[in-house]
């Protein structure tokens, strides 16, 4: 007769318990979701895959604190955002070199996907620009779209705090990417009144 399969809280009881092989069970049933969030928070592959194995070892070595008030993913999920946050601070604190503008040299790119490339660098600039404590609600909200709620727990602080910095945070992004409002539309609607109506 085949036991039933372990629960993700069984595993880490187990891990904590001395278990070799409960943390690479539960490490193979979330590493998926896991390289999901931490690429959407970091949108760079290498700073993401080092944040999922900063994040991975944090978990093995905190197993032990884990307490059942949340579920094994929710606690996961933490961590990882944590750990990207930290790589985050780690690149704002060092210089950055521009890549060259290879755009020249890249006849066989559509213009509009080489366009939409950009957008997507801008707006990556612009959140890499806000302070870590407002860009972790906006990206986990807007970009992963998690709930207010949800991103309360996940981050460990009140609805009302997540929902302050989202605002200040989505202030300072309008300004950053006011000029994107209206590419194709220059003069219909003057970029300042747009900017204007969403300042909160």
């Amino acid at each position: 007769m085949t036991a039933a399969a372990p629960t993700d809280a069984d595993l880490i009881a187990a891990h904590s318990a001395g278990d070799p092989h409960a943390f690479n069970e539960l490490v193979r049933r979330h590493r998926d979701r896991m390289w999901a969030v931490a690429l959407r928070t970091v949108r760079d592959p290498e700073e993401a895959a080092d944040a999922l194995q900063d994040a991975f070892i944090s978990a093995f070595r905190a197993a032990s604190n884990f307490r059942a008030e949340s579920q094994v993913t929710t606690w996961l999920h933490r961590i990882v955002v944590n750990a990207c946050l930290d790589r985050v601070r780690r690149r704002q604190a060092r210089p950055t070199v521009p890549l060259p503008d290879t755009s020249h040299h890249e006849p066989a790119v559509p213009r509009d996907s080489m366009s939409e490339r950009e957008t997507r660098m801008v707006i990556k600039e612009a959140l890499d620009q806000l302070p870590e404590e407002q860009r972790a609600p906006i990206v986990l909200i807007d970009v992963e779209g998690y709930s207010v709620a949800e991103t309360a727990q996940l981050l460990g602080i009140a609805q009302g705090t997540v929902k302050s910095r989202c605002a200040r945070g989505r202030a300072k992004l309008a300004k950053l990417l006011g000029h994107l409002r209206n590419p194709s539309n220059e003069g219909d609607v003057p970029t300042h009144e747009s900017k204007h109506g969403e300042g909160r």
